[in-house]
């Protein structure tokens, strides 16, 4: 179908051109080229974290922490099921059992009680998301992890900018993931990226990323016959991957000022439609929309009342957990009752820098329009 209003479109300037077009032009190194340890050194900086490693997916930089950190068969990994799949897949690449906790509504992230309770001699790995680039309740889940002697990865796929307490969030985790995925804040069309402050980590997910090879010499430049120290995958990106991210990262601040301006204006737009509930930004804490989510007790039919007009919606997130690999081929029984609140009457509307004031109008109005017949 082709919609009148996507859900989302990428940003992209004359800069982002000339970035990957320099890259190709130089006509060698498209892969390991210069602007890849560049576009970590940007993103560790900007985060605010000493060590950052790029991955050609936000999978591929979770998969890669678990394993650096040896979690592996017999240990459980809590994560959420109001998620994208791949947070709860990552566990199952290296043989380690999710464990589903439930959230909580004031930010949609993993309620720390829940987290709490489901800790076992077997916990080893906590494993938050910040759920649309809002921050969930970090602080307090860096302090059961810690009180536990659990590991904390934050899955920041979604939240790059975000803040809590003035900090960024990726650095409340002993590491982090990121995406840059097409619709995230910023986009290289697929890719990803760990940060951390551990030396030890680095390194061992170098070797992850790239064969088990060390990267002492340039494997493309050398004639010197490379050794294979560990068992490793090719979760690299390219070197117009990383030109493009460059680019991107350096309007970052602007991009997340036109989402906060937008958000208000959908915020003001939508603040007295009956049945519709827009949830609010949490104290202390700096959201950065990489989606625009709203809760409608008619949800589902809502959805098509706006696919009639031609605006496209989507539900993010429906339940890891009643999908139907973990329900009816790993038989998983997960009772969350917050979880299951939530993804029945969330939808994501139409949201990304370079939507429209009369596009976001036109959205508006149709669920106001609905929202009075559905009296």
């Amino acid at each position: 179908m082709t919609w009148k209003i996507p859900l989302f479109k990428m940003y992209w300037d004359d800069e982002d051109v000339a970035s990957v077009n320099a890259a190709i032009k130089t006509g060698m190194n498209w892969a390991l080229g210069p602007q890849i340890p560049a576009f970590e050194r940007k993103i560790a900086e900007y985060v605010g974290t000493k060590y950052c490693l790029t991955f050609n997916s936000g999978t591929s930089a979770l998969h890669a922490a678990l394993l650096s950190y040896g979690i592996g068969i017999g240990d459980e990994v809590i994560i959420p099921s109001f998620t994208f799949i791949a947070t709860a897949n990552a566990p199952k690449f290296v043989g380690a059992t999710p464990v589903f906790a439930d959230i909580e509504d004031a930010t949609f992230g993993l309620d720390p009680a829940d987290v709490e309770a489901k800790i076992t001699p077997r916990t080893k790995a906590i494993v938050p998301i910040h759920f649309g680039g809002f921050p969930c309740q970090v602080r307090e889940l860096r302090k059961i992890a810690d009180e536990h002697d659990i590991v904390l990865i934050e899955d920041a796929a979604e939240a790059m900018g975000a803040t809590v307490g003035g900090r960024y969030v990726g650095t409340f985790g002993d590491s982090s993931i990121l995406s840059f995925c097409q619709n995230k804040i910023i986009t290289t069309g697929e890719g990803g990226a760990v940060v951390t402050d551990n030396r030890d980590l680095y390194e061992k997910m170098k070797l992850v990323r790239s064969h088990g090879r060390p990267d002492t010499l340039d494997y493309f430049s050398t004639i010197e016959v490379l050794d294979y120290v560990s068992l490793g995958y090719n979760f690299r990106i390219s070197t117009m991957t990383a030109a493009l991210g460059i680019a991107q990262l350096d309007k970052i601040g602007r991009l997340i000022g036109i989402r906060k301006s937008d958000a208000a204006y959908y915020r003001a737009g939508l603040a007295e439609v009956p049945g519709v509930v827009v949830p609010p930004e949490q104290p202390d804490t700096v959201s950065v929309y990489q989606l625009f989510s709203i809760r409608a007790k008619k949800r589902d039919a809502l959805m098509k009342y706006l696919e009639g007009k031609g605006i496209m919606t989507k539900i993010y997130f429906p339940p890891v957990h009643k999908t139907h690999y973990y329900q009816n081929v790993l038989r998983y029984t997960s009772s969350l009752p917050m979880t299951d609140t939530v993804s029945g009457d969330i939808v994501s509307l139409p949201f990304y820098p370079g939507i429209t004031r009369d596009e976001m109008d036109t959205v508006i109005q149709a669920i106001r329009e609905f929202g009075a017949k559905s009296q």
